[in-house]
């Protein structure tokens, strides 16, 4: 929200301070035109210093850095949720798993999410925004699919193979939590970062469910557990998308 009040202001770079709920703002004029687009927040901004910095160039050099490296983390979720995808695409239609299926189409969904975020790099925070609501847009309609998927499946009848289950979902649990730990340190700067953040983390809750479901099968030798799992991964990923939708 800071992000966006400041958005036109002769801003050059901000450095969050999350745990001191401090702000440093590097930027031309009158430090009071900026505190009065932050006031409105109900923050209790104030402010502290205000001076002339001999290093302004390094600190548009820092900045660059940051995007750049932000740009390299993206690449490689993308390309682990594109992997992904396939494999467990694959697996999921050869084992005849709904939960397979519908986390492959949460990878794919992530996939593209990453792919968006991309585009927000280094761009103005409303172009970041509107590159998170267009993920969200995106994540909806494959939760959607997930849950026609998954319905297919119980009617039917669908049994799936446990041992498939599992094998794959191992797999695709070390993947997202390597995508987990990839982009836990960039969560905070901007909305498509945040965005990004969120689907790491509810792919994990997802892939966790996947390998429940595949020892239940493998108990109980009924194939509900799968049908339950896809239906909650399509819900994860359905809320996933309304909180990316809300961010502002």
């Amino acid at each position: 929200m800071i992000r966006l009040r400041l958005q036109g202001a002769p801003v050059v770079g901000l450095s969050f301070d999350l745990v001191a709920r401090r702000l440093t703002v590097d930027h031309a004029g009158d430090p009071a035109e900026l505190l009065e687009r932050l006031r409105p927040l109900g923050y209790g901004a104030t402010l502290l210093e205000s001076g002339a910095v001999a290093d302004a160039a390094d600190r548009v050099d820092d900045a660059a850095q940051t995007d750049a490296a932000e740009a390299r983390v993206l690449w490689w979720l993308l390309a682990i949720n594109a992997l992904m995808f396939v494999v467990e695409i694959g697996a999921g239609w050869l084992a005849g798993s709904a939960g397979l299926i519908a986390d492959a189409m949460d990878m794919f969904a992530d996939a593209a999410v990453y792919g968006v975020a991309l585009y927000g790099v280094g761009r103005a925070a409303g172009v970041k925004l509107a590159a998170a609501r267009l993920s969200g847009l995106f994540q909806l309609l494959l939760a959607l699919g997930a849950l026609g998927q998954t319905a297919r499946h119980v009617l039917g009848g669908v049994e799936p193979a446990s041992v498939a289950m599992l094998g794959v979902g191992f797999m695709a649990l070390m993947a997202n939590v390597a995508c987990l730990l990839l982009i836990h340190r960039h969560r905070h700067r901007g909305a498509h970062m945040r965005a990004s953040y969120i689907f790491s983390a509810n792919d994990v809750i997802a892939n966790l469910g996947v390998l429940a479901a595949g020892l239940l099968v493998m108990v109980t030798g009924r194939p509900w557990p799968d049908w339950v799992i896809g239906i909650a991964i399509g819900l994860v990923v359905l809320v996933g998308a309304v909180r990316i939708l809300r961010l502002r």
